[in-house]
C-alpha cells in the first residue's frame, strides 16, 4: 500500500491559519455541521459569520473546519462558507467518515469528533461548538453514544460549548466522559449546563473563574494525560428556553421519532423541538454559539502562556 500519510499531510490549511500557527498566535476552530444540519438558511450563514467576527474582536483567528469536495479544509473562505451555507446535498462527517469524504470527494460538514481531529492534526488546541453530543436516552439502544464522547477521550483539544445537547440522557454522557479521563469545567458555574434551555442540577468536575485559569488547567491537564477537555459556558438564563417547555417539546419530538437512528436522530428532534417552540429556539441556539466562540478566544489567547 506504499507509505502511509499522516492526517496532518492531508489537510489544506488557508494562508491566514497557516501563518498564525506558525507565530503561535491564537487560533480558534470551528465546526461546520451547525452550518449544513443544525441552523437553517440563511440563519447558519449569518451565525458563522458571526462567530468568526467574535473570534477575531477577542484577538484570535477563526479556522472553521470543514471537508470541501474531498479535501479536509482548516480555515475557511468566505465563498466556500456560503457554498457550505447554502448546499442542501452536503454530507455530515463524523471522526469515522473522513476517509470516505476525502475518498468520494465530497462537500461535507464536520462534526465536534472530525472537527476535533482535523484541529489537533494541524496543532489548534481550543475549539468552540454549541453542543457536544452524548448518549441518547431510552428507547435508543443503550449504544447510541455520540463519537464526540470517544474524540473527546483521545484527542487533547478543549472544547468550549453549552453543555451537552438538551434531548440527551446528560447523568450517562457525564458518567462516560469520567469514564473517559475527560475533565468537565464549568466556566463560572458549579453545574453542567443545558444547552438552551435554563437550569440544570448536574455538578461539573471543576469550576473555573477566568479564560486565563481555564487555560492554565488545560495546559496542566495535556501534560498529565492525552485526553481533552470540555469548558461548559452557560447561556446567560435571560436567553434562555425554560426547561418544562422544552421537556414539553421533546417529548413530542421523541414520540415523532419512531424509526430514526444513528446520525439522523439529532437532527431530526432538535428540528422538530424548533418547530414547536417557534423562534425563541433559533435566538437562543445562536447567542449560545457566539458567546462560545468569543470565550474560546478569551482562552486560546492564554493558552500559550
Amino acid at each position: 500500500m506504499g507509505h502511509r500519510r499522516g492526517l496532518g499531510e492531508l489537510v489544506r490549511t488557508s494562508e491566514e491559519v497557516a501563518a498564525a500557527l506558525r507565530a503561535n498566535r491564537p487560533v480558534v476552530a470551528l465546526e461546520s455541521t451547525l452550518v449544513t444540519h443544525g441552523l437553517p438558511w440563511p440563519v447558519n450563514l449569518d451565525t458563522a459569520r458571526a462567530c468568526e467576527a467574535a473570534i477575531r474582536a477577542a484577538g484570535a483567528i477563526p479556522a472553521t473546519i470543514a471537508i470541501w469536495h474531498g479535501e479536509p479544509t482548516v480555515g475557511l473562505l468566505d465563498f466556500q462558507l456560503e457554498e457550505l451555507a447554502s448546499s442542501t446535498t452536503a454530507f455530515k462527517a463524523s471522526r469515522r467518515d473522513l476517509g470516505v469524504c476525502v475518498a468520494l470527494k465530497r462537500l461535507a460538514g464536520t462534526t465536534v469528533s472530525a472537527t476535533m481531529a482535523l484541529a489537533h492534526a494541524v496543532g489548534i488546541r481550543v475549539f468552540a461548538t454549541g453542543g457536544i453530543g452524548g448518549a441518547h436516552r431510552p428507547p435508543a439502544p443503550a449504544f447510541d453514544i455520540s463519537a464526540d464522547l470517544v474524540e473527546l477521550g483521545r484527542t487533547p483539544v478543549l472544547v468550549v460549548c453549552a453543555g451537552a445537547k438538551s434531548i440527551l440522557d446528560l447523568p450517562r454522557t457525564l458518567e462516560i466522559l469520567e469514564t473517559l479521563g475527560v475533565p468537565v469545567l464549568g466556566f463560572r458555574t458549579d453545574v453542567f449546563p443545558t444547552f438552551y434551555t435554563a437550569g440544570g442540577d448536574l455538578p461539573v468536575s471543576a469550576r473555573v473563574e477566568s479564560a486565563a485559569e481555564a487555560a492554565a488547567v488545560f495546559r496542566d491537564h495535556c501534560q498529565l494525560g492525552d485526553s481533552g477537555a470540555v469548558l461548559a459556558n452557560p447561556l446567560p438564563e435571560i436567553d434562555a428556553i425554560p426547561a418544562a417547555d422544552f421537556d414539553r417539546a421533546r417529548q413530542q419530538a421523541e414520540a415523532d421519532a419512531t424509526g430514526v437512528t444513528g446520525a439522523r436522530l439529532t437532527p431530526f428532534l432538535l428540528k422538530r423541538i424548533a418547530e414547536r417552540l417557534g423562534p425563541a429556539v433559533l435566538i437562543a441556539n445562536r447567542k449560545l454559539i457566539v458567546n462560545n466562540a468569543r470565550l474560546a478566544a478569551e482562552v486560546a489567547c492564554f493558552m500559550g502562556d
